[in-house]
């Protein structure tokens, strides 16, 4: 009776044991489940939402590291040797920049030198750069009819680290900018340029440009600004491309 009891006890055991190894399988089962559920949430939240990331061909990087001399504002970006994260933007957008008329507030840049900024050469050399006036100047941009704009990546010169002033980018529906001016970015926390206080921050020129979200503004014009850089009084720009689609 003794043996049949210790048999009976040992098979309880087992069993239960058992019981306990499945339930655990079981639970770390449904925790893998929620973790690639979790993970896959952003992907399945994009394509629901109709967005894919935005492919930039960019140039070769022409600089490595930050000189230690330079002379920065305590609102600058440092630089980063992280590749920048992809926009997530709507699917089927062109470079509208492409064929834009270009004219500026520098009467000495004729239009065969303003037609390099839209030419799709945004290599560090210094056959791609062109040199506007001291000061504040602006490169303004017609898109020929309103367009919806998601976004737009501008070069200055990258050909050496340097961080440029006053980098203000605006919208408007009028030529002239009087009326109706929408500010997207602003890095003059300053105000030297007298266009308002900006809350965005400085940065270093790189390969890469500077990406602004658009986030679908509806605009024809757009206007460039700029007021030199720690390398030069002089207003340097590479390319501006901008990612869009005719307004609805």
């Amino acid at each position: 009776m003794k043996k049949s009891y210790e048999t009976l006890r040992r098979r309880l055991a087992r069993s239960t044991a058992s019981l306990i190894a499945v339930a655990a399988m079981a639970l770390c089962s449904q925790a893998a489940d929620q973790d690639k559920a979790n993970s896959d949430a952003p992907k399945e939240q994009a394509s629901a939402g109709g967005l894919e990331p935005l492919i930039l061909k960019l140039p070769p990087p022409a600089f490595k590291g930050t000189p230690k001399d330079l002379q920065l504002s305590a609102y600058v970006e440092p630089l980063s040797d992280k590749p920048r994260p992809p926009m997530m933007v709507p699917p089927g957008l062109k470079n509208i920049a492409k064929g834009a008329k270009l004219t500026s507030s520098d009467k000495n840049a004729t239009s065969s030198v303003l037609e390099k900024i839209n030419d799709g050469d945004k290599e560090a050399s210094d056959q791609s750069i062109i040199f506007l006036r001291k000061g504040t100047q602006w490169v303004q941009m017609d898109l020929g009819a309103p367009q919806e704009l998601f976004a737009i990546v501008l070069w200055h010169a990258h050909n050496t680290a340097k961080v440029y002033h006053s980098v203000i980018v605006q919208l408007s529906d009028d030529p002239d900018f009087l009326k109706d001016v929408r500010t997207i970015f602003n890095n003059d926390q300053e105000n030297k340029s007298g266009l308002g206080v900006g809350t965005d921050r400085e940065y270093f020129e790189t390969f890469e440009g500077k990406l602004i979200n658009g986030k679908g503004a509806k605009a024809r014009y757009i206007r460039f600004y700029s007021k030199g850089s720690t390398e030069s009084a002089l207003n340097e720009y590479t390319e501006i491309e901008v990612y869009g689609r005719p307004a609805q």
